[in-house]
């Protein structure tokens, strides 16, 4: 099912949200729609088009440094790009686990500092092992990520629906893809 881009009422990004929950912050009158989905969704007496973009019509303040970012499975993947960091290839979020390059039976901790992502084959050949132990090299070491989780959203350029993309701030050109390469 579609999801909903939410602004800011500034028009900054805030995070992407369920249809279901942009029904509700629109029943509630918390937001305007911006842009719809070609979709319908049919109550016993009501017929709403799917939100694509919502507003919300009171602004909501982004303190720096709130939270920081939260530690997850999916931030970890976020944070070193699908790349596994022994082989360095890139991987489907499904084709991948996390490691702890210092395993927690040798006093490794569950952190930033100590978890990679990793294909499972790598994972396989490094084990219970260091790096060190199973001869493997890490690709660049593991940080705590400095982005703002509140306001930075992660999605494949070919998956964002066309009508969010005047709402995004984008780090590379239009023109380009994913690659950096100039389409011919």
């Amino acid at each position: 099912m579609e999801m909903t881009l939410l602004l800011n009422a500034s028009y900054e990004p805030l995070r992407v949200i369920s249809w279901k929950k942009a029904i509700l912050l629109l029943c509630q009158g918390k937001v305007e729609v911006l842009e719809v989905h070609d979709r319908e969704i049919h109550g016993v007496s009501i017929t709403f088009r799917l939100p694509s973009v919502l507003r919300l019509l009171e602004i909501i303040k982004i303190k720096k440094g709130h939270g920081g970012v939260k530690f997850s499975r999916n931030n970890i993947f976020a944070r070193d790009k699908h790349i596994c960091q022994y082989c360095g290839h890139h991987f489907k979020t499904e084709e991948l686990t996390f490691d702890h390059v210092i395993p927690i039976a040798k006093g490794g901790k569950k952190d930033w500092t100590n978890i990679v992502t990793a294909c499972i084959r790598c994972n396989n050949k490094k084990s219970g092992r260091t790096p060190e132990e199973a001869n493997m090299y890490l690709i660049k070491k593991p940080k705590k990520p400095n982005w703002n989780p509140s306001i930075t959203i992660t999605i494949g350029i070919r998956n964002t629906p066309e009508n969010w993309r005047d709402y995004l701030y984008w780090n590379l050109s239009l023109e380009e893809d994913i690659t950096g390469n100039t389409p011919s």
